[in-house]
């Protein structure tokens, strides 16, 4: 005789909270690329309940979270506006003039490693399919750009700005957005160096920048942090002697 089957034990619900994190995220990266400016007002509770599947509670506490990010602004009686991260960042933001020396630079880039060295690690623990693949594009991009004799800033500002975003903590993204594409310390340069020397600096820039991916790919938090240390360490290094060689007058 057969015995019976063990009935089936459902799969938990997935939790609101785990839900609103990914509708901050959606949102949020809808502020931070320009479909949704400043001054914009959000779409309806109902127009996202719609559209991302997920219930008023859980809307609620993503516009909530996105409040306290500083990135909406919710008027009663009127409805939530986009303050975006150029507002949101007033206090904090570096104007262009501080990132005017090599110095200042070096400053930046030792918040960085701060920052987004475990922002990698996070990343590494968290990423989607869709993470990883907008990472991929933007290392295409950069390597495109780099052969094609450009300097690559923007593919550059999108792949750590997608790692930032990977962490599905909206406050790393949020900072990385606040800075904007002036953490690229080349987007200060000069070109002091000929064509075939930028090139391949650029490259092995990038082959930096596939080892972090690798890490993020493969869920190796510490090798991702490693591999993201190492290359703002790399990027750290070469802008003080630099510095010190300007000082001396070389």
């Amino acid at each position: 005789m057969t015995a019976p089957a063990e009935p089936r034990v459902p799969a938990p619900p997935r939790r609101p909270r785990t839900l609103a994190l990914e509708l901050v995220d959606a949102l949020g990266e809808r502020i931070q690329d320009g479909r949704l400016s400043p001054g914009d007002k959000m779409p309806t509770e109902a127009a996202v309940m719609q559209e991302f599947g997920v219930s008023r509670t859980v809307v609620r506490e993503a516009i909530s979270k996105l409040q306290a990010a500083g990135l909406v602004d919710t008027r009663h009686g009127v409805g939530s506006f986009v303050v975006g991260a150029a507002r949101a960042a007033a206090g904090f933001r570096l104007a262009p003039e501080k990132m005017a020396t090599l110095r200042d630079v070096v400053a930046v880039l030792e918040l960085r490693i701060g920052i987004e060295t475990e922002a990698a690690g996070l990343a590494a623990q968290r990423r989607t399919p869709r993470d990883l693949a907008a990472l991929r594009e933007a290392l295409d991009q950069f390597e495109r750009s780099v052969r094609a004799g450009r300097e690559a800033i923007d593919p550059d500002y999108r792949f750590h700005l997608g790692i930032a975003r990977a962490t599905r903590n909206p406050h790393f993204a949020q900072i990385i957005g606040m800075l904007g594409q002036t953490i690229i310390p080349r987007a200060r340069e000069g070109a002091a160096v000929s064509k075939a020397e930028r090139r391949a600096y650029l490259l092995r820039v990038n082959a930096e920048h596939e080892s972090i991916l690798g890490a993020i790919a493969a869920e190796d938090a510490d090798g991702a942090r490693a591999a993201m240390r190492t290359h703002l360490a790399n990027s750290r290094e070469r802008r003080r002697r630099e510095a010190a060689a300007a000082g001396n007058g070389h």
